[in-house]
């Protein structure tokens, strides 16, 4: 057994500070959390004063192998599938760099997510434990149809969903509207998919004890969503033809339901903003601060792996993302518990991660200062653990694009 103290524990758990703490970890899994002294003895003790010990963070969307720039008619970028496999890797070392223990791939092509998954359990690569969609489900020339999920009728869906968890997907997702990076597809604005439709999906899932994410922009495809029961909402942009436009009744009834909502807030939205202008960015973040406002429960998720108006979306730039957060009224406790707890509980893993607690796998992260008071000091990594294997990769350049 080995012991990690530091001047601070957080544990997950909404306002637990264990000031002057410990954790001590046995293999994989934790065994005791608490004030200095209280594990006893170890072989190894850590002590890594000034520093805070906190669970890992969790990216609830990301997309390792999304390529921006594939060919609508040939389906592939001239990039084969060794080539996007040793990218994804790179991609999911990236997430570990930035503190990342548990991330959700939503969506990537010929199941390669399924090979890089398996293989970082095994060891075999450097990356945080991923949940994987595998092909995104979408109406034929739908948004991601390039993933090779394409399905149009409830046979077609129930196929599509049934193939993807036979190839060992943890969850499924499906495009419940248009997306603005598919030239082909309808824009975000116009809904793909029926609620009866989606709830074929929510079945399909519920039948290996999964959970389905649905991409959802415009305002019928958000409502539908949430009538057939999805896990999360993913972007929840309330997006129409003239741009987004709030809709208060509509998120009311998303808080209502508990339905978790990932709005894809990401590090790239000052940059974005000097893009693309100012009114349209801030309109969408109004519309996250107005669904804080009325109770939903949202999480954290970058959508790393794109690229829009010329500015890439990094795997390694998740705390940027966090900090967008700040911007709309949540305090940092908040935003650390919408990082870990909240994702881990909407991702479905919250009884082996997502807070520090004995039987729980040993996730978790430690950085030089108190991210409680300066939201910042998580970039100041100085461990990371996934199922208590330090795989902290700070100072390690990054020397590839993370988008295609």
């Amino acid at each position: 057994m080995r012991i990690i103290r530091a001047a601070k524990v957080l544990t997950g758990r909404p306002g637990e500070v264990i000031a002057d703490g410990e954790v001590a970890i046995d293999g994989a899994t934790i065994a005791s959390v608490g004030p200095r002294g209280s594990a006893g003895d170890a072989d190894e003790v850590l002590e890594l004063p000034g520093h805070t010990v906190l669970p890992g963070l969790i990216d609830a969307h990301v997309h390792l192998g999304f390529d921006a720039k594939v060919n609508p008619v040939t389906r592939r970028s001239g990039e084969s599938d060794h080539h996007l496999l040793l990218r994804m890797a790179e991609n999911a070392r990236k997430l570990v760099s930035a503190g990342v223990t548990t991330a959700r791939d939503l969506g990537g092509r010929d199941f390669l997510d399924v090979a890089l998954r398996d293989a970082i359990e095994e060891g075999l690569a450097v990356g945080p434990h991923l949940l994987v969609a595998t092909r995104p489900i979408t109406i034929t020339g739908g948004h991601c149809w390039y993933m090779g999920g394409e399905a149009d009728d409830e046979p077609a869906i129930r196929r599509v969903a049934r193939e993807n968890l036979r190839a060992g997907a943890d969850c499924l997702k499906i495009m419940a509207s248009g997306g603005q990076m598919t030239p082909s597809a309808p824009p975000s604005w116009i809904r793909q998919y029926s609620t009866e439709e989606i709830r074929a999906v929510v079945e399909e899932a519920a039948t290996r004890g999964k959970g389905v994410a649905a991409h959802a922009h415009a305002h019928a495809a958000i409502r539908s969503a949430v009538e057939a029961g999805v896990a999360t909402i993913e972007h929840c942009s309330f997006f129409t033809s003239s741009g987004h436009r709030y809709d208060a009744e509509l998120a009311d009834l998303v808080a209502a339901s508990g339905t978790y909502v990932c709005p894809t807030v990401h590090g790239v939205y000052w940059r974005l903003k000097e893009q693309v202008g100012s009114e349209m960015i801030d309109a969408w973040l109004s519309g996250v601060a107005a669904m804080r406002e009325a109770g939903i429960r949202l999480i954290a998720g970058t959508d790393c792996g794109f690229g829009s108006a010329g500015v890439d979306n990094r795997a390694d730039e998740y705390v940027a993302g966090l900090e967008v957060f700040a911007q709309t009224g949540y305090s940092n406790a908040e935003i650390i518990e919408l990082a870990t707890v909240l994702a881990a509980d909407a991702c479905g893993v919250s009884a082996v991660t997502g807070s520090l607690a004995a039987g729980k796998r040993a996730d978790l992260i430690a950085v030089r200062g108190d991210p409680l008071d300066r939201l910042a000091d998580l970039r100041n990594l100085a461990l990371v653990l996934v199922s208590g294997r330090s795989v902290t990769q700070t100072g390690v350049d990054t020397v590839t694009s993370s988008v295609g």
